[in-house]
């Protein structure tokens, strides 16, 4: 049994089914992906920011080489238009060193530095004193993908259950004999699993409250963090992605471009001061505009005034405190909280998308059935 049917729970549910295991995936909306893997900005992440040896390393970096060739192996549309990590000012470039210290720890290929000439002549609009070229950076049709997923994940006879909440789970001898699940929503169902993989997103700390028997300690605080985007309006100059360097929480203000060509900037961060996703408002407040033209006229100094309108907003599935370091993918198995057969993600925001054909490897082998 897996929960979740964002783009990670289809990886999973997916590996699962076709390893052979009988697989029902749960899913409380009406449709697959409709949260957090579709509030996000579609970029396959090379694997740069992380820490050597993370789990967002460890999982990025070889599931950015799993995704493109699985795309090419199922004809989903993407873009390998590669991305360009800027030092806007002299004083940013010990930050810019560190990144490509942290990039060639993770072994990340197709990597490059670029003197401030060799950047205007691919890029002649960007402003920056030097930058970092990464080439096996892309963006994805990330509703195609998932798509495929689920098409991959019935084939191999796995069963998709739509507004399916899970309110109850009861482990029989510490999960030695399985889970009883208590299923509300339309299906009302009660029903026995072997595994269970809790990989509900946003919601997974919840999720793992209704688990009986697993200590409230090994279930991590859930911290929301609102990403707002702005569109541009008109064409953009680049075709490529622009990041400045990373702010707490994020990234930066980055220009990402969608299969079309057309741009967008975001996400930012908002930390909210909310306790469950319930609360959270999607709506773009078109004031945070001001400070998106501040962001990215430190590298695009000719962005036109009007020029961006409010688009949409995803939600971060954070597990730290914006007082605390950036957090880890968790992934937390019997080793951890002593219950067999349960798998908890935790904390698993970007580069989930990029990583999720990894994770799923993962997960199959912590079960011995990859």
């Amino acid at each position: 049994m897996v929960v979740g049917a964002g783009v990670i729970g289809l990886a999973i549910a997916r590996q699962l089914a076709k390893s052979g295991l009988e697989t029902i995936l749960l899913e409380r909306e009406k449709a697959f992906g409709t949260i957090a893997s579709a509030r996000n900005s579609e970029v396959i992440h090379a694997g740069i920011y992380y820490p050597k040896d993370s789990q967002k390393a460890r999982f990025c970096v070889p599931g950015n080489r799993l995704l493109y060739a699985y795309l090419d192996s199922h004809h989903i549309p993407y873009q390998p238009c590669g991305k360009f990590i800027v030092a806007s000012e002299a004083n940013q470039l010990q930050d810019l060193e560190a990144i490509w210290t942290r990039a060639m720890n993770n072994s990340v290929p197709q990597m490059a530095r670029l003197g401030k000439s060799e950047v205007k002549a691919l890029e002649p609009a960007l402003r920056c004193v030097e930058a970092i070229h990464s080439k096996s950076t892309g963006v994805i049709d990330s509703h195609a993908y998932m798509l495929s997923l689920l098409g991959g994940f019935e084939d191999a006879g796995g069963m998709l259950a739509y507004q399916a909440p899970l309110l109850r789970v009861r482990p029989v001898q510490d999960g030695a004999n399985g889970y009883i699940l208590d299923i509300g929503g339309d299906s009302n169902l009660q029903i026995q699993t072997q595994y269970l993989i809790n990989s509900a997103g946003l919601s997974a700390p919840k999720v793992a409250s209704c688990i009986e028997g697993l200590p409230p300690s090994h279930i991590p605080k859930a911290y929301f963090t609102k990403g707002n985007y702005f569109a541009l309006q008109g064409k953009s100059p680049f075709s490529r992605l622009i990041y400045p360097i990373p702010e707490p929480g994020g990234l930066g203000v980055h220009l990402t471009l969608d299969l079309g060509g057309q741009a967008k900037f975001g996400p930012d961060v908002e930390w909210l001061d909310i306790t469950d996703e319930s609360e959270i408002n999607y709506t773009v407040d078109p004031l945070r505009g001001a400070l998106f033209y501040a962001a990215i006229r430190s590298y695009w100094p000719g962005l036109p005034d009007a020029s961006l309108s409010p688009d949409y907003s995803g939600v971060r599935a954070k597990i730290t405190s914006k007082l605390e370091p950036a957090g880890d993918f968790r992934i937390d198995t019997v080793d951890q909280h002593g219950l067999e057969g349960l798998i908890n993600l935790f904390g698993f925001e970007s580069p989930g998308l990029t990583s999720s054909l990894a994770i799923a490897e993962d997960v199959g082998r912590c079960l011995q059935v990859a």
